[in-house]
């Protein structure tokens, strides 16, 4: 008889997929977005070849940020279940090519925007990778259960830069946006931490639902919903925005905060009961897109 002796399955090499992972595209569609919505939202639009470059320095930006936060956490990605098939956990990248890959991708992104468009603009999109990177993900992530709150900031600025690569200035209306953005973030990554907290703990991720509990965490998600309610509907009052707006951000936003209220009474602590968290967090997303939809719609139908 023949014996067979099991083997470990050996790693395939690395493709153009990898590398376009290492660049967290879901996340980056959602950075795309809003960054074209700011810029659409300008008062005014650059030369379409401008306007484009723009929206392509954000988005290598955001590549690069995403796949630099894959190369600092890949001992936390590779604990964590939803991560563990990432290309570098999964020993289809070697680290060294990930780091080059991001470096490069950061610096070229920042010197283009530089280039196509202003130093404003330029310099705002080197924060946002700086921030991401430095102090997102090597300062706060592993020390502190503010890491979501703070780091926000860096998910916050791509309608910043694409108002100001339209307009070379800052302004109040992109403020406000990046406010939106960044009181959003707490309750949306929140409620996916809450199902998948198990993930965190055993990757010692000190995410608020691992060092707070289950019911802190759904308070503080309803308390940022209502303050992200009224920073969203504040474009209208302020004469920012037109009915258009208004009304979709009031009839979102109650949505919102209705569905976080239900989450606060949630005392679910089995993932598969969690229903509420899982309806945020899913509608969490249909927000921000919708919401940025209605300013555009309003920029470019109301008179």
């Amino acid at each position: 008889m023949t014996s067979v002796t099991a083997t470990a399955p050996v790693a395939l090499p690395a493709d153009w997929r990898d590398l376009f992972a290492l660049t967290k595209p879901r996340v980056m569609s959602l950075v795309v977005f809003t960054a074209l919505c700011g810029l659409l939202a300008a008062p005014v639009m650059p030369p379409l070849v401008i306007g484009f470059t723009a929206i392509l320095c954000i988005a290598l930006g955001a590549g690069a940020a995403g796949a630099l936060n894959q190369w600092y956490e890949a001992d936390i990605d590779a604990k964590m279940r939803r991560t563990a098939n990432r290309p570098l956990p999964a020993g289809r990248l070697d680290p060294q090519s990930a780091l080059h890959f991001g470096v490069g991708l950061a610096v070229f992104s920042v010197i283009l925007m530089e280039l196509a468009t202003n130093y404003l603009a330029a310099g705002l999109l080197a924060a946002s990778i700086l921030f991401y990177v430095l102090v997102y993900t090597v300062w706060l992530k592993r020390r502190t259960a503010q890491n979501i709150v703070i780091g926000g900031a860096a998910g916050a600025f791509p309608p910043l830069i694409g108002w100001v690569a339209a307009t070379g200035e800052l302004a109040l209306l992109p403020a406000l946006l990046f406010a939106i953005i960044f009181l959003w973030t707490p309750p949306h990554f929140w409620a996916l931490s809450l199902f998948v907290r198990s993930d965190y703990a055993v990757a010692k991720v000190p995410m608020l639902p691992v060092t707070a509990g289950l019911e802190a965490t759904r308070r503080q998600i309803a308390i940022y919903s209502v303050v992200m309610a009224l920073a969203a509907v504040a474009p209208w009052p302020l004469g920012l925005a037109g009915f258009i707006y208004g009304a979709a951000a009031a009839v979102l936003s109650a949505m919102f905060v209705a569905m976080s209220i239900a989450v606060a009474r949630n005392r679910a602590t089995e993932p598969k009961q969690m229903r509420p968290e899982k309806r945020l967090f899913a509608f969490s997303i249909v927000y921000l897109f919708a919401l940025f939809t209605a300013l555009v719609a309003d920029r470019w139908l109301l008179p």
